[in-house]
């Protein structure tokens, strides 16, 4: 059969495209390759059509802080929703395809830009997989917290925090309980005793000193890993630089100054973790009245960490939704022999006693109104040869508590070691732990402009609520004992757990 001549060109034309195939495909295959080498950081160059541009996004680390009385019931907003429109990690240009290429091409970029997007992603994820751990934990911590006063009370083998001397038992069971979980300090090393690491064990400060030794000695909740911690601790004792770096009369503050200064440059040069929170989840403590003063040598450290102080004055800066109040307690022996117990209501004859010397400006108010004026009001100045000043606590049923120069007194906690009711006189004043414990549910405040209405007050509390108070400053007392080693729910768990609460009030996250 002889094919038409006009038939011939058309074979030909065939017989070249069969021939030209493969090598157009190998063509378009290369190009391909050479695009995955672009995005492998190769140096091949990548073809003008295909060109994708990466941004590695690095989000910086930000915190809020949620600012509420209410520590049990206040909850951080919810982490901002990521916009992936705005944050592409990678983008395409608007690139004009071959015709009769162009879907082959397209769906290649895309897988391309899918696959490298999800590893980029996962890189980021990674990066943030321990804070955003830390984090989780606190939020869980926070909802079974919120929850636990609809529950029934949690059992414990040690204590069951019940009553009215507590805001919410539940609660604050829960969130101590919470708090042996999820806790973890990292205490910096940095700095050398005494002023660092080192604080006064025997002294009117002696819970500053108290303090650092027991969380240096700690194995539950510290930790030496700080990409685990949750609180980070400034190991600095004010009471140390009042002692061996202020000259003494001077009244030149900036040796303490440089010393705070210096310290805090270090940690923020040597270490990422207070750069990234400005200071929020990092604590100081100080018991000393020059506390308040040393912080303000770091803006940060003022306004934004977690500041431990017995000086909790708020008309000189004191935020009790971010700092934290705890008590002066003067072991002369260190130690709380002799300090602890006292008789029954009925063996105590005296109803109020003070003794001290003018300090301050409230005390002389109190010594000039009713020093040697009332056999039931027993105030002195100075006691009288042979009397012992704890026995007279113990035989009193109030013990006046006014404030000296600063707001914070060690007759606060005296009061409740031997069993007599306190009695605040001060002004500006946060009393220790009040997020959790209720103070006027066992003790007695009174405004310094009440002072000369003293005895019209205490007697005017009947007999029956008496009893309630003294019951339930007994029942307090263990929140305010220093045990060596530390016992659950004693001074130094109470601290720890004021602190952790301002922690669950704080938001670290990428932004």
């Amino acid at each position: 059969m002889k094919l038409p001549i006009s038939v011939l060109p058309l074979i030909a034309l065939t017989c070249l495209l069969v021939f030209l195939g493969p090598r157009f495909s190998s063509e378009w295959g290369s190009a391909s390759s050479e695009t995955e080498d672009f995005r492998s950081n190769t140096t091949a160059p990548p073809q003008p059509d295909q060109t994708v541009e990466k941004k590695r996004l690095q989000p910086p680390i930000s915190y809020y802080s949620v600012s509420n009385h209410s520590v049990f019931s206040s909850s951080p907003p919810p982490p901002q929703p990521i916009n992936e429109k705005q944050n592409s990690v990678l983008q395409i240009p608007n690139t004009t395809v071959n015709e009769g290429l162009g879907e082959t091409a397209i769906n290649e970029v895309r897988r391309n830009v899918s696959s490298d997007g999800a590893a980029v992603k996962a890189r980021r994820q990674r990066e943030f997989t321990k804070l955003e751990r830390i984090e989780a934990g606190l939020r869980r911590a926070r909802a079974a917290i919120r929850e636990a006063k609809f529950q029934n009370q949690t059992q414990d083998p040690d204590f069951v925090p019940a009553g009215p001397m507590y805001w919410n038992a539940k609660a604050f069971h829960r969130s101590y309980l919470e708090m042996e979980k999820e806790l973890k300090i990292f205490v910096y090393e940095e700095g050398e005793p005494p002023l660092f690491h080192n604080g006064p064990c025997k002294s009117i400060y002696s819970t500053e000193g108290n303090f650092i030794n027991a969380i240096e000695m700690d194995s539950r909740f510290r930790t030496k890993d700080p990409d685990k911690a949750n609180l980070f601790f400034l190991p600095v004792s004010v009471a140390m630089l009042v002692r061996f770096v202020y000259v003494s009369n001077s009244h030149d503050f900036s040796p303490i100054r440089h010393t705070v200064v210096d310290y805090v440059n270090v940690i923020g040069t040597k270490h990422p973790f207070w750069n990234r929170t400005l200071g929020a989840d990092h604590f100081m403590l100080s018991c000393h009245d020059w506390g308040p003063e040393a912080s303000k040598s770091v803006p940060h450290l003022y306004k934004n960490s977690i500041r431990v102080l017995c000086n909790a004055n708020t008309s000189e800066g004191f935020n009790p939704s971010k700092d934290v109040s705890f008590p002066e307690i003067n072991l002369q022996t260190g130690f709380l022999t002799g300090f602890l117990g006292g008789p029954s209501p009925s063996r105590r004859p005296i109803l109020a006693f003070f003794a001290g010397g003018l300090h301050g400006p409230i005390r002389p108010i109190l010594i000039q109104q009713w020093e040697n004026r009332d056999d039931d009001i027993r105030v002195h100045q100075y006691l009288p040869k042979g009397v012992s000043y704890m026995e007279m606590m113990r035989k009193s049923k109030f013990c006046l508590c006014p404030s000296g120069y600063e707001v914070a007194s060690p007759r606060i906690v005296e009061a409740i070691y031997t069993g007599c009711v306190p009695v605040l006189i001060s002004d500006h004043y946060v009393p220790p732990f009040s997020d959790v414990l209720n103070w006027k549910s066992f003790s007695v405040q009174v405004p310094v402009r009440d002072i000369p209405n003293l005895k019209t007050i205490l007697t005017g509390i009947s007999t029956r609520q008496y009893l309630r108070m003294y019951r339930r400053v007994v029942n307090v007392r263990r929140h305010f004992e220093v045990n060596s080693p530390a016992k659950r729910f004693d001074v130094y768990h109470m601290i720890l757990h004021s602190v952790w609460l301002r922690r669950l009030n704080l938001g670290v996250r990428q932004s």
